[in-house]
């Protein structure tokens, strides 16, 4: 378990923290076969879908294999391929690709991947995708033993999808520019605004909503929308972080944000331990003596109610480094911090939200 603090935020640039609206990705996917593999592809009779597959491609190529039911071939596999177009790619650009199996094949390696369209949200083909899979996990096995490093079944296809259609935005045509950001927070957008109306001079720019920043494009930027964004996003602004205290007790992660601060409240921890040890002797008669050997009891009891453990006071208004120097105080173990936080929340002197993740 570990307590982690942030350090005092600097100024970050605005492509840092925000983007412009318009500039953004979009999600391709689009299923395939893939081909060439040492007998680990699917199990045709199991992947129904693999098989109908493989039967219309050979029919697109010319090769007649209907009411066939002998194919048994294991050297292909089915798999969906994703990819991300980038903003602004232009037909003929190439892009990486994600390839997943689809059915029961046990591993992708050696294996290539046939001509794919990729389709967007929309339903229309944005890129193709083809070529060797690169496959970073394997498998191997023996008679007795068998061994799996990675996730033979995933691999990618570096730069093997080609951008096919392109995804129209002009930028020029834009009156104004709307910038997003990543981090909701009405005093950060203001700062924004002010930063963008201190360079551009007047006041093009206002903040609509703690997430959202317009900026009239000024007169001497028209038609050059792109100089524009290059010269605002360059600008530094100090993002405003609320107070919070995010816990992951799964992995007992304590992250405690720099704007934290608690009223006055005291503080002690300590838990009543006993404990019950058994050392039990053995007793054995004199040398040719009467009696027998017995085994003797022997009890041993501590009680340890950690009277060396002191109640602490935390004044009001203390800051992050005075919160954790009061628990380090304590000799509170990581354990133990998640529940004090919490019930120093519950008495209503933690000036913070609390996430539990």
């Amino acid at each position: 378990m570990s307590f982690a603090t942030h350090a005092p935020l600097a100024a970050s640039r605005i492509k840092d923290i925000a983007d412009f609206e318009g500039v953004r990705e979009n999600m391709l996917i689009g299923y395939g076969l893939v081909v060439g593999l040492n007998g680990t592809g699917d199990t045709l009779r199991n992947a129904v879908f693999t098989q109908e597959s493989l039967v219309a491609m050979l029919e697109r190529l010319g090769v007649s294999t209907r009411g066939n039911t002998s194919l048994k071939t294991k050297n292909v596999a089915a798999v969906m391929v994703t990819a991300t177009l980038p903003p602004f790619a232009r037909q003929g650009v190439r892009v990486d690709a994600n390839v997943s199996a689809l059915g029961d094949a046990k591993s992708l390696r050696g294996g290539s991947l046939l001509v794919t369209p990729l389709l967007g949200a929309d339903g229309e083909v944005y890129a193709v995708a083809q070529g060797a899979l690169a496959v970073g996990g394997f498998e191997a096995s023996g008679q007795a033993a068998s061994i799996t490093r990675g996730v033979p079944t995933a691999a990618r296809l570096p730069s093997g999808a080609i951008v096919e259609r392109e995804v129209d935005f002009n930028f020029d045509s834009l009156e104004s520019v709307r910038v997003a950001l990543r981090n909701p927070d009405l005093t950060t957008a203001q700062r924004m605004a002010d930063i963008i109306n201190d360079r551009l001079g007047g006041d093009p720019a206002r903040a609509t909503d703690p997430g959202t920043v317009e900026i009239a494009i000024p007169p001497q930027y028209r038609q050059r929308t792109a100089a524009l964004l290059t010269e605002i996003e360059q600008l530094p602004v100090t993002p405003d972080v609320p107070a919070k205290i995010v816990i992951d007790e799964n992995e007992g992660i304590i992250v405690v944000g720099e704007n934290v601060k608690i009223s006055r409240v005291a503080v002690a921890q300590g838990n009543l331990t006993v404990r019950v040890s058994e050392t039990p002797q053995v007793s054995q008669p004199n040398p040719l003596g009467e009696g027998q050997t017995v085994v003797v009891p022997r009890t041993t009891i501590q009680v340890d109610d950690q009277s060396n453990r002191k109640m602490v006071v935390l004044d009001t208004g203390v800051t992050l480094k005075d919160l954790v120097d009061g628990m380090n105080a304590l000799g509170v173990g990581p354990r133990d911090m998640i529940a004090i936080i919490q019930s120093i929340k519950a008495a209503g002197a933690l000036q913070a939200d609390l996430e539990i993740m």
